[in-house]
């Protein structure tokens, strides 16, 4: 059976903000394609700083692989079609009068018929069931439904990488789960930076914990999310879905 290709490969990365914060201290990990990874840490872990670097946005010091193909400043648009990235904060992400015009946006460099636009910019709204605010501009939305916006505005691009920053930070159960379903049934190559242990336990394939810009663990999701003393160390708690998981397993 042919083995999957590397999807994403961090080799030796380093980043320093301008006033000499070390923000990440030389991270290499890889990911498989079609691989869900989680990235979790305390607060100031880096996993935000690091997650801007896997489609170009920041460029530190060491190399970041798509596909195969290092980032560099001559390819970045070639990048940015393969790795979609959904930031922790959707205001970030939206800056359209309406919901329409930021889903289609992204667009308008790659498609040149508006029919084209308009079916492809349809077809994401109805996928993620968000038809009814096609017309709506962002102050009409909930926190929840501005994080499904930002996602079709990623999604309707078709990139072969999603990265996400925090997906589920504020978002209400309905919303939360709906996400999680999502991630869990897409086939796309998932990376996600999350302080929610239980959504890792739920989509996670494999792990990696982070502190203070360095990588101090990596494993599976068991061997991680399971290890009670490792996660205390870096202000983490087991995810309750695990232990709810092994009382079941027990009775």
């Amino acid at each position: 059976m042919a083995m999957n290709r590397l999807a994403l490969e961090v080799n030796q990365l380093s980043y320093t903000f301008s006033n000499g914060t070390v923000a990440i201290r030389d991270i290499s990990f890889s990911v498989t394609e079609g691989e869900k990874l989680m990235i979790i840490g305390p607060n100031g872990a880096g996993k935000s700083t690091l997650l801007l670097h896997i489609n170009g946005l920041l460029r530190g010091k060491g190399e970041v692989k798509i596909f195969g193909e290092p980032i560099t400043k001559k390819n970045l648009k070639k990048i940015r079609t393969k790795v979609g990235l959904v930031f922790q904060n959707p205001d970030d992400q939206l800056f359209m009068p309406k919901v329409l015009d930021d889903v289609a946006f992204g667009l308008f460099d790659r498609v040149t018929a508006r029919e084209e636009i308009e079916a492809k910019v349809r077809k994401i709204l109805k996928d993620l069931g968000i038809e009814h605010l096609a017309g709506k501009s962002q102050h009409q939305l909930s926190l929840g439904e501005k994080r499904k916006v930002s996602l079709a505005t990623v999604l309707v691009l078709e990139p072969e990488i999603l990265v996400l920053d925090e997906p589920t930070s504020g978002l209400d159960p309905g919303s939360r789960r709906w996400l999680i379903n999502y991630l869990k049934e897409t086939s796309r190559t998932i990376v996600v930076a999350t302080h929610d242990l239980d959504l890792a336990w739920e989509i996670g394939q494999r792990m990696i914990i982070m502190d203070r810009g360095e990588i101090v663990a990596r494993g599976g999701r068991e061997e991680i999310l399971g290890n009670k003393d490792l996660l205390e160390q870096h202000n983490l708690e087991i995810p309750l879905l695990y232990l709810l998981e092994k009382i079941g397993a027990r009775s």
